[in-house]
C-alpha cells in the first residue's frame, strides 16, 4: 500500500506541477516541446512533425487534464493533437513510434471524451503500427531505411497502441501481432540475468537472431538503462493487457535488475549500468519511467510483494524531485539531467520532455489519480 505520508508528498508536488504545467501552457499554445533551448521550448512541429516525442506533451496535458478538470490542459492537448494530421499526410519518416505519438494524443483523448475523430485517428496509427508486423520473422519492423530486420526495447511502449485497437474494435489481429512482437523481445533481447539489449538485428526471411548492436547504451552488451525501463513497464503492460503471466515474470525480473544497479547511485540512474566509471552521467528519464513500470507491477503481485517496488518507485521519485527539479515557472522543463544517449552530444543531461510525462504520471500514480494512456 502507498502510504499516507507518501501521498501526502505526492500531492504537494502536484500542486507545483499544476502551477508550472499550467504556466508552461498557457505561454506555449500549439507549441510541440522536446528539449529546451536556453531555458524556453522551440517548436518541434515546425522542426519535425513526425519526431517521435511529438505525443509527449499532449499526454502530459491529458494527465493533468484528467486530474483538475481545467480546461486550459484539454485545449493545449487538442491543438498538438490536430497539429499532427500533417505526420499523417507526410507519412515519410513515420515508424513504430506512431505508438508513443497517438496513444498520447488520439487515444487518450477518445478514452477521456469519447471523440470520434480522436478514434480515427488512433485506429489509423495502429493500423500503420501493424502494417509494419513481419509475418515470417513475428516481430514488428521498429525503424526505416535498409533495417528491415532492427527491433529496439523501446517498441514495448508502442505496442499497447495494438492492445488499445484490438480491445476498441474487437478485433484479435492487432493483439496478435503485439503477443508476437512481445514473445519476441523477451525471448531475444531480454537477458537471462534481466538486462536488456537496446537493438536486436534479426534475419528478416527467418526471424533468426544476427545481432544485438549497442544503440543507445556505451556498447554492445551492456545496459541502456533507459532500455531497462522501457522493458519494465512495457512488459507490465503487456501483462495488463493480456494476462500472459510471462510478461509480467519478465517485468520482474528486469525491475530487480535495475533496482539492484540504481540502488548503488542514491537512485538516480546512470545512463548505461555496464560503462567505464568516467564520465559519469546520469538520466533521470530512466529513472521515472520504471518508477511508473514499478507502481504497474505493484498492482498486479501479492500483498507481501507490493512494498519492494512501491518503495523502489517513491526512492526514485524523491530523489529525482529533491536534485534535479527546477520550479521556475519562467524556464520550460521540470525535470533536468535527462540523457538521450550514452554517446549522444547534443541531448545530455538536459531537460526532455519525456522524463517530465514519467514524472507526472508517476506522482499521480502515487495519488491514485492517473489514467491508463497505455
Amino acid at each position: 500500500m502507498i502510504s499516507q505520508e507518501t501521498k501526502q508528498w505526492a500531492e504537494d508536488i502536484f500542486e507545483k506541477l499544476d502551477y508550472k504545467l499550467g504556466v508552461q501552457a498557457e505561454r506555449l499554445g500549439n507549441l510541440i516541446p522536446y528539449v529546451p533551448e536556453n531555458g524556453k521550448y522551440v517548436d518541434m512541429g515546425e522542426k519535425d512533425i513526425v519526431w517521435w516525442t511529438n505525443g509527449f506533451w499532449a499526454g502530459t496535458m491529458w494527465q493533468m487534464y484528467h486530474a483538475t478538470n481545467k480546461e486550459i490542459y484539454k485545449k493545449t492537448a487538442e491543438s498538438n493533437e490536430d497539429r499532427l494530421d500533417e505526420a499523417f499526410d507526410k507519412y515519410t519518416g513515420l515508424h513504430h513510434d506512431v505508438g508513443f505519438m497517438w496513444l498520447h494524443t488520439a487515444v487518450a483523448n477518445y478514452r477521456l471524451t469519447g471523440n470520434e475523430r480522436s478514434k480515427a485517428r488512433g485506429l489509423h496509427a495502429a493500423h500503420l503500427l501493424a502494417g509494419r508486423y513481419n509475418p515470417r520473422g513475428k516481430f514488428i519492423r521498429s525503424w526505416n531505411r535498409d533495417r528491415a530486420g532492427w527491433v529496439i526495447i523501446d517498441s514495448m511502449l508502442n505496442i499497447p497502441l495494438l492492445y488499445w485497437a484490438k480491445e476498441t474494435i474487437d478485433d484479435p489481429r492487432f493483439g496478435f501481432v503485439a503477443e508476437d512482437h512481445a514473445d519476441k523481445v523477451m525471448n531475444n533481447i531480454v537477458r537471462p540475468d534481466g538486462s536488456v539489449n537496446h537493438i536486436g538485428v534479426f534475419d528478416p526471411y527467418t526471424g533468426e537472431i544476427l545481432d544485438t548492436p549497442g544503440g543507445q547504451g556505451f556498447e554492445s552488451g551492456s545496459s541502456w538503462s533507459r532500455g531497462q525501463a522501457w522493458a519494465i513497464y512495457g512488459f507490465a503492460l503487456s501483462y495488463l493487457h493480456t494476462g500472459k503471466q510471462v510478461y509480467l515474470d519478465t517485468a520482474k525480473k528486469v525491475a530487480h535488475y535495475f533496482i539492484a544497479n540504481v540502488a548503488k547511485t542514491d537512485y538516480i540512474p546512470l545512463v548505461d549500468f555496464r560503462a567505464p566509471e568516467e564520465p559519469v552521467q546520469w538520466d533521470t528519464s530512466a529513472g521515472v519511467c520504471a518508477a511508473c513500470g514499478f507502481l504497474e507491477i505493484a498492482k498486479h503481485v501479492g500483498e507481501h510483494e507490493k512494498e519492494l517496488y512501491i518503495t523502489a518507485a517513491v526512492n526514485i521519485l524523491k530523489s529525482t524531485e529533491q536534485k534535479y527539479a527546477n520550479w521556475n515557472p519562467e524556464e520550460d522543463g521540470i525535470i533536468d539531467y535527462g540523457t538521450g544517449s550514452y554517446h549522444d552530444k547534443d541531448n545530455t543531461e538536459v531537460p526532455i520532455i519525456y522524463t517530465d510525462y514519467y514524472f507526472v504520471e508517476a506522482i499521480l500514480r502515487l495519488q491514485e489519480s492517473d489514467f491508463l494512456i497505455w
